[in-house]
């Protein structure tokens, strides 16, 4: 007699709620979604060279208290006020966590950091994170890990990143080109750029592939094509890749793939060798570019908390400290203040002279 042949690595399979079940209990608001909308539209905007501002997507490596991201949204929204003339902010809400071997993976699959893995709380939470972010008038902008997980939220999403591991996955290729966000390609861990620019030819086609609709019915889902992608420059294989060699390279690598001279430039992983003192110099370095006549550099990314730093994820979660990152370290937020508003100075000269427009 024969066994059976599947699931013999499956401890279980439980049912997730539906897309629409969750979004019918966390609903899309007027207010948030003017939000979303305006955010999207004001990224393509810049993406198409129609509006000379650089957006900056700003924010906690990893989303792990939501008190605390509330906390640092409204601070970021005020200071998005402040320089919305040159710069546009979008708040950086990361939930998935690739992770090279094991650990925490994120607000989604673990929102109590204790290991018990209550994911249909995690994207409930996660959704009600969003909301309340676009609720304060600040866009947000998140990584695209799991092929299901925009179904439920995003709809709540301005901007969107494909990590450096994923840049290169056709499953997170086709997923782009259906997303309704511009799209973010990051260079190579090996600080390679040619699986970031394929994938964004990749991303700007039609395709067609499994996944599941909002009544959550594996579907085939047929894509038109996303035209705002765009590459990240995060650095990797050991330098860093913000500096105006690099940044000439990517838009010679752009041209010769007949793509838009798009470039955003992350201040933090491998172009600060993950060390969150060193995010000020790259973002200075860029404004500096801009200030020269730069015009390729259209957004900046920094890795940015209320406190500084980092800190382990401990046995009793009453001794976190609040507002630090469990995840990569991030600049506190007087220096974010002050890296914007430094920032600010040099485009309120530079941004008069700066048309991208055909």
């Amino acid at each position: 007699m024969t066994g059976t042949t599947e699931n013999l690595n499956v401890a279980a399979l439980e049912p997730m709620p539906t897309p629409e079940e969750v979004k019918a209990k966390l609903p899309l608001t007027p207010t948030a979604a003017e939000t979303v909308v305006q955010g999207r539209r004001t990224l393509q905007a810049i993406l198409d060279g129609k509006d000379p501002r650089v957006f900056v997507v700003t924010g906690p490596c990893s989303i792990h208290d939501p008190v605390a991201g509330l906390d640092y949204a409204r601070r970021l929204k005020a200071l998005a006020d402040e320089v919305s003339d040159c710069i546009y902010l979008v708040m950086r809400v990361y939930f998935e966590k690739p992770r090279t071997s094991t650990g925490w993976k994120g607000y989604i699959n673990d929102p109590y950091m204790d290991d018990s893995f209550r994911i249909t709380e995690g994207m409930e939470k996660a959704r009600d994170f969003l909301l309340q972010v676009n609720e304060l008038g600040l866009p947000a902008g998140t990584e695209a890990l799991d092929p299901i997980a925009p179904q439920y939220y995003g709809d709540l999403v301005a901007w969107t990143a494909i990590g450096a591991r994923t840049s290169e996955s056709q499953t997170h290729r086709e997923m782009a080109s259906g997303l309704s966000s511009p799209v973010g390609f990051k260079n190579s861990t090996d600080g390679g750029l040619e699986a970031a620019v394929n994938g964004i030819i990749s991303a700007a086609n039609p395709h067609s592939f499994l996944g599941i609709n909002g009544q959550g019915v594996t579907s085939v889902i047929r894509t038109r094509g996303n035209k705002y992608g765009h590459v990240v420059l995060r650095g990797g294989g050991g330098r860093p890749n913000y500096d105006t060699v690099s940044v000439s390279m990517a838009e010679k690598a752009l041209a010769k793939a007949k793509l838009p001279a798009n470039i955003v430039i992350d201040c933090s992983h491998a172009n600060s060798w993950k060390n969150p003192e060193y995010q000020p110099l790259v973002m200075r370095d860029a404004m500096h570019q801009i200030r020269d006549g730069n015009r390729s550099i259209v957004g900046l990314m920094v890795e940015s908390f209320i406190e500084s730093g980092n800190q382990p994820i401990p046995a009793d979660l009453s001794q976190l400290k609040y507002g630090c990152s469990v995840t990569d370290a991030c600049v506190g937020w007087d220096t974010t203040a002050e890296m914007l508003r430094s920032a600010h100075a040099v485009l309120h000269e530079a941004l008069p002279k700066r048309s991208r427009a055909a």
